[in-house]
């Protein structure tokens, strides 16, 4: 039923050729040891601003106190694996220690390269969106997930999820058939490019004082504790 607005998203998507290389952040990966460097004199430069911009675009409904002084943005696609590893591994913790205290508020964004499941999956929560239900439907997908590309996203089944979770089915399916919310999940994808995301999870942290750091992948719930509680020491 949706894959036929689906396959035209993914194709200017995939168009997406010009990566803009953004030097004002530190980076988390694989280390087993996180180190925090501030990068003096460039808060108010115009590429720390429009690197801001590009990160905070096109994303999800705030989860959290709109004034918590830390913003924590997740990329992520609903068929990744490691997305999903994330959601059940980590995700509970930082809501609960983080979000739901009021120190930190977080958006997801889409970068749906994986398949044309994971666009329909997108327009599934924007669509959810529309009835104030974007976050009911982001859980009810990594809580069914199974897998990548065999069909778990398929239309019947977010269909279902839909049902599922209350949503009015026909607002819900119209706006799906129209393809309503193409253009934040295509223009998401591209910011993720913009940034020089090549794949998922990827999250980028702000502080209170406006500094970046991105983390590159599922890490652990220890490297997100230490991002978090070293900015909100500046605060203290």
């Amino acid at each position: 039923m949706f894959h036929g607005p689906s396959l035209i998203i993914g194709a200017a998507v995939a168009s997406v050729s010009i990566i803009i290389s953004f030097m004002a952040f530190s980076a988390i990966n694989d280390e087993t040891e996180l180190v925090l460097q501030p990068i003096p004199n460039i808060k108010e430069s115009n590429s720390q601003k429009e690197m801001t911009s590009t990160i905070l675009a096109n994303g999800s409904p705030i989860l959290g106190d709109v004034n918590a002084p830390i913003t924590l943005i997740e990329f992520g696609d609903y068929q990744c694996h490691f997305c999903n590893v994330h959601f059940h591994n980590t995700e509970h913790d930082l809501l609960e220690n983080y979000v739901y205290t009021g120190k930190v508020k977080m958006i997801f964004k889409d970068f749906t390269i994986i398949g044309p499941d994971s666009i329909n999956a997108a327009h599934g929560t924007h669509c959810a969106h529309d009835q104030g239900k974007f976050w009911e439907y982001h859980d009810i997908l990594y809580n069914n997930w199974t897998g990548e590309n065999n069909g778990w996203a398929s239309s019947d089944n977010l269909l279902r999820f839909a049902q599922e979770i209350e949503l009015n089915i026909d607002e819900w399916s119209n706006c799906m058939i129209e393809a309503r919310h193409s253009q934040i999940i295509t223009d998401s994808s591209k910011n993720a490019r913009d940034l020089g995301i090549t794949g998922t999870p990827a999250f980028f942290v702000i502080g209170p004082e406006n500094n970046i750091v991105k983390i590159i992948g599922a890490q652990p719930l220890e490297n997100f504790e230490k991002i978090f509680e070293s900015e909100l020491k500046k605060i203290s």
